[in-house]
């Protein structure tokens, strides 16, 4: 594990251990950034703990070249259907980010997405490098997520996402795995595994086979 200082460098991930904590330190600049994630590193880390860079193996995607690339339930087509929802895209980027950031995680007291965050973020928004998707009901945004676009990898790297109403997240998801299909994207980067994901049809690959694709 490598210690960072000012210089705008990272180890190889394949350097990092299976659990993907490859560097501490550096900052959150948006140089810095694109190099992560063009790299297939990403930050995450308790507000208070200093910056950690990740890079697990297996990595968990949505693989885009898959005819469902996404589970679709009949309760989410009903959702589609009936609830009234309208998706946009890039509209309340820096809302989103603030919704996700007071999620409730499991087994997890506080949030990685702290104000240093979603500054940093946002200026990878303005400067068209980060993209949301927002749901709103009654003109009230009630779902989204937000991520990094790697347009020339054709590879999309999500950071979180949120809900306030029935199925919200899950209809920004699909709005974005549609959009990504059609543009020819390979994957959705989820990161790490866990069972929601899962249940969505997100699967795991090797990290040198996700690495091939950067």
């Amino acid at each position: 594990m490598q210690i960072l200082d000012h210089n705008l460098n990272f180890p190889h991930p394949s350097t990092a251990p299976d659990h993907g904590l490859l560097a501490i330190g550096g900052d959150l600049s948006v140089e810095r950034l694109l190099l992560a994630y063009q790299s297939g590193i990403f930050p995450w880390y308790s507000d208070g703990d200093p910056i950690c860079w990740w890079s697990p193996d297996p990595r968990m995607i949505f693989d885009l070249s898959r005819d469902r690339p996404m589970r679709v339930t009949k309760s989410l087509k009903q959702s589609l259907r009936n609830r009234g929802y309208t998706v946009k895209e890039n509209t309340s980027f820096t809302e989103v980010m603030q919704h996700c950031a007071n999620v409730k995680r499991k087994d997890e007291d506080s949030t990685w997405i702290n104000n240093d965050f979603i500054n940093s973020y946002s200026k990878l928004h303005e400067l068209g490098h980060a993209k949301s998707v927002e749901v709103f009901k009654d003109n009230q945004l009630v779902g989204g997520l937000y991520g990094i676009d790697l347009p020339n990898k054709k590879i999309f790297c999500g950071e979180s996402m949120f809900t306030l109403a029935t199925d919200a997240s899950k209809i920004a998801l699909l709005h974005l795995v549609n959009t990504l299909k059609i543009k020819g994207y390979h994957f959705i980067d989820a990161q790490l595994y866990n069972d929601h994901l899962h249940s969505l049809g997100a699967v795991e690959i090797d990290r040198e086979i996700f690495l091939t694709y950067l």
